[in-house]
């Protein structure tokens, strides 16, 4: 099996740009490791303190793995990229910054650190003492190249990115647009817990260890991305997703794919409009990672086929 490491030097980017070169190429079916760093690039030691916050370079925050060249893949088509596994690294961190998150410039900056372990993150020395959070692993970035222009990593896109959508985890295939020959797929920002939205700007940052498939779909259009994963006790999801600089606008565009998706099984819009409203969730996935923002809608898979 492949393995792209992205602890080596040039096997990262830190722009989404059609002139950034492939580090790998795979097959659609091909299984592939990647290695990705925390959020941090590395930047962040695992004897870091709050003390060490000023060293921290925030234009190499989100460091993506790839690109990733797809055989086959061309504009038009989309992509679907299996998340067979994710392994997280043994520690973690949450920060606090005082410039970024939902309520910026009202918390003083903080580091806190974890240590991941049988299925928990628990926080080191006094602060947030005796708390284990559950481990719920997923991918805050994950996204193709755009055909034009040059985007920074923190927001979000039409293309994916960081989404921070905790329903990008293990089991999860999400459906990218392919708007440059090869797609161009890359990784990025491995959490090993978050709650929706993020709202401190941060989740349990770790590094990752993810095993990949790509499955290739051909004249396939598509707007924004979507998420075919599941939620706890809820069973197996069919999630669209709306990408911009407007919840509300972002909401709309999350309904509206979802609609989209229920006629091509065979519902007229007004039924599907009505089934989005009695059995769909939105949800805030992103809010933090200015100026775009993510809701998502899920639906229970089961509800939108017809039976």
């Amino acid at each position: 099996m492949q393995t792209v490491d992205g602890t080596k030097e040039g096997n990262v980017h830190f722009k989404w740009q059609p002139e950034n070169r492939p580090i790998a190429t795979v097959k659609p079916g091909e299984e592939f490791m990647v290695i990705i760093p925390d959020s941090s690039t590395m930047q962040i030691k695992e004897n870091f303190t709050t003390k060490d916050m000023p060293k921290i370079d925030g234009s190499k925050f989100d460091g993506a793995v790839g690109p990733i060249y797809i055989e086959g893949a061309e504009p038009g088509d989309a992509i679907e990229v299996e998340l067979m596994k994710i392994e997280t690294g043994t520690w973690g961190w949450t920060a606090i910054m005082k410039d970024f998150g939902l309520l910026k410039f009202q918390f003083e900056e903080e580091l806190f650190m974890w240590d991941i372990k049988d299925g928990y993150a628990t926080a080191r020395g006094n602060a947030l003492k005796g708390v284990r959070i559950p481990i719920r692993p997923f991918l805050g970035v994950v996204g193709t190249s755009p055909s034009s222009g040059q985007y920074g990593m923190i927001p979000p896109q039409a293309f994916g990115g960081n989404m921070d959508n905790k329903l990008l985890k293990q089991g999860a295939r999400l459906l990218l647009p392919v708007n440059l020959k090869g797609g161009m797929l890359s990784f990025a920002d491995p959490h090993a817990s978050q709650g929706d939205g993020e709202v401190c700007g941060t989740a349990v940052e770790t590094s990752a260890h993810v095993t990949a498939v790509v499955t290739l779909k051909k004249n396939f259009p598509l707007k924004y991305p979507r998420l075919h994963s599941f939620d706890e006790g809820k069973g197996k999801q069919l999630v669209s997703m709306g990408v911009g600089p407007d919840l509300y606008k972002a909401a709309q565009e999350a309904v509206l794919d979802m609609i989209g998706v229920l006629k091509q099984k065979g519902f007229t819009g007004n039924e599907a409009y009505a089934l989005c409203s009695v059995a769909g969730n939105l949800r805030i996935s992103e809010i933090v990672d200015e100026p775009h923002f993510v809701v998502s809608l899920l639906m229970e898979e089961e509800l939108a086929s017809r039976n």
